[in-house]
């Protein structure tokens, strides 16, 4: 009887204990499942993002025109001998030459001969003066005596007078056969570069044919063509940046302003001295087109990264953090660039929290997960003695910035 009733005992225990475990167990799936839920029910950041406050920033005040680069003085060189013969060309188009120098010859040999005929003309010319002088002076002397009438002295000195207009004659004509012997070269009357070349050796040609054209001095100029409401903003000497159509810059300043205005389009022409660059490798030529901007002073401004500027239908718009890690989309009006910042001319305060990384990643309302950008690691140049440390692997997680 008693064996009965411990066996009985037992089995309630056993009994007891696994309805125990079964509630346990119900207990725990339930808690899991609830859990669960939870972190289901929890919302998700949809893109983990680094953000940045607007900064002030002095950008430059510029306003942009066009035009075209001409040189600032072209000379025309010519020929001042007339049916001589070109012998020798010395020079091409863009050789740098100097003031004096020979740019061309024409044939000297009938011109050495007229010159040594009017030489032979005023070595008679002088003798010839130099007997009626002498012939003059002894009739001076015999004008006391009465051997000679006054009307005979008179014939004797004004034939010497004669003559020595003769000699002065022969002079000059003399000088104007040098001069045309020197007009047989033809040289550069200015520093410059040859920037047009048509003469031919060999050709005869006549007094005044071009034969070079040189930009004087190697200077070039850009005429900017900029409005009537655009010039009371200039003046001599305001600094230019000029952008040629192959990308290159020259600096520039403005050296007169044209004291007309076109009526027809209401613009004026601005001249602007390009600084010197040597011809050779000179980044603009005479002929080009190019843009430049007039540096009119600098001005305070709001500016934020490039990346964090978003264009989405045609306008600009940045996403501001919200205290609750939510994004909203702001709409501004861009101004001016510097490098690789935008300055904010309207739509952003200047203590927002706006995200620059991912930006253009987000739609209104987005939850983002913040992290702090990290300053690029400077590796120090490897010792010999010393051996490299590996250097970490990309994509480690970064650490959640606080709040």
């Amino acid at each position: 009887m008693k064996r009965i009733n411990l066996n009985k005992k037992n089995k309630i225990i056993a009994i007891s204990a696994f309805i125990v475990l079964v509630v346990i167990l119900i207990i725990v799936f339930a808690g899991g499942a609830h859990e669960k839920k939870a972190d289901e029910a929890a919302p998700k950041p949809a893109l983990t993002v680094t953000t940045v406050q607007p900064a002030q920033a002095a950008l430059p005040i510029r306003m942009n025109a066009n035009g075209t680069i001409t040189a600032w003085q072209e000379a025309i060189i010519g020929s001042e001998s007339n049916g001589l013969k070109l012998t020798d060309v010395r020079v091409n188009v863009g050789d740098v030459v100097k003031r004096g120098q020979v740019l061309a010859t024409f044939s000297q040999t009938s011109t050495k001969a007229d010159v040594a005929q009017a030489r032979a003309s005023v070595m008679e010319a002088e003798a010839n003066a130099a007997d009626a002088q002498a012939n003059a002076d002894r009739a001076k002397t015999l004008e006391s005596t009465g051997a000679l009438s006054t009307q005979q002295i008179n014939q004797y000195l004004t034939t010497a007078q004669t003559a020595k207009a003769r000699a002065e004659a022969a002079r000059a004509t003399l000088e104007v056969q040098q001069i045309r012997l020197t007009q047989t070269e033809v040289v550069a009357p200015d520093d410059g570069v040859i920037s047009a070349r048509s003469a031919t050796v060999g050709a005869v040609v006549g007094a005044g044919t071009e034969l070079f054209r040189m930009i004087r001095q190697g200077r070039l100029e850009w005429r900017a063509e900029v409005t009537s409401e655009e010039l009371g903003h200039l003046h001599v000497g305001t600094p230019v940046l000029l952008r040629a159509a192959n990308g290159t810059e020259v600096a520039g300043k403005v050296r007169m302003i044209a004291p007309t205005v076109d009526a027809n389009n209401r613009s004026a022409l601005v001249y602007v001295d390009l600084l010197p660059t040597p011809p050779k490798v000179a980044p603009v030529r005479a002929g080009m087109f190019a843009s430049g901007a007039f540096e009119l002073g600098e001005s305070n401004a709001i500016t934020v990264p490039q990346q964090c500027v978003v264009i989405r239908d045609g306008f600009s718009y940045v996403f501001r953090l919200n205290a609750d890690n939510r994004v909203t989309q702001v709409k501004i009006v861009p101004g001016r660039r510097l490098d690789d910042r935008i300055e904010i001319v309207e739509g952003l305060a200047q203590d927002a929290v706006i995200v620059q990384s991912g930006a253009g990643f987000l739609n209104d309302g987005d939850l983002v997960h913040v992290v702090q950008e990290q300053a690029p690691v400077q590796t120090p140049a490897a010792d010999p003695a010393t051996p490299a440390v590996p250097a970490a692997p990309q994509g480690a997680p970064t650490q959640p910035a606080k709040n």
